[in-house]
């Protein structure tokens, strides 16, 4: 096997470790608003705060592992690798904007006063209102036509 094949493997590890961590905020997204015991809640929240480091290191692995199959495949003179980045930056850009700081605003209004510690003493008055920002829908909607757009690229290679 050679350099290329292990970079587009590391780069498909990336995609499934990426899918398997990043599932769990989504299923968060949508029951915990569902939810209305504070501690399933705050077990829920807190849930999705430990799948992050396993969704950011594996986007870093995907960007890692495509950009340097890019430089050894050759591939940067066509037009889907270019796509396929702009993509993937912008979907990154949008997913960070539409659900980083609600999820951040959710954890704080239930007591998290870091990625694990709560303050079982806090809860906000306004955390239905809180929850209900998490939309999860958009999110979804965006990153889901997003990846398959990637697929599309990177498979079909168009152009």
């Amino acid at each position: 096997m050679n350099w290329y094949q292990w970079l587009v493997f590391l780069h498909v590890l990336g995609v499934f470790g990426f899918l398997l961590a990043h599932g769990v905020s989504v299923f968060v997204a949508f029951r915990v608003q569902r939810e209305k015991d504070i501690h399933a809640i705050r077990a829920l929240l807190g849930l999705s705060a430990s799948a992050v480091m396993m969704s950011t290191f594996s986007l870093l692995l995907i960007l890692a592992a495509g950009i340097a199959a890019g430089f050894v495949g050759n591939w940067w003179s066509f037009g889907w690798i270019w796509a396929a980045l702009g993509v993937f930056v912008v979907v990154w850009i949008l997913m960070s904007a539409f659900t980083g700081p609600a999820f951040r605003k959710a954890r704080i209004a239930v007591g998290f006063t870091g990625p694990t510690t709560i303050d079982e003493s806090v809860v906000s008055d306004k955390l239905p209102e809180t929850l209900a920002a998490l939309r999860p829908w958009l999110p979804t909607l965006t990153g889901g036509i997003g990846l398959l757009i990637l697929l599309w690229l990177m498979v079909l290679k168009p152009f």
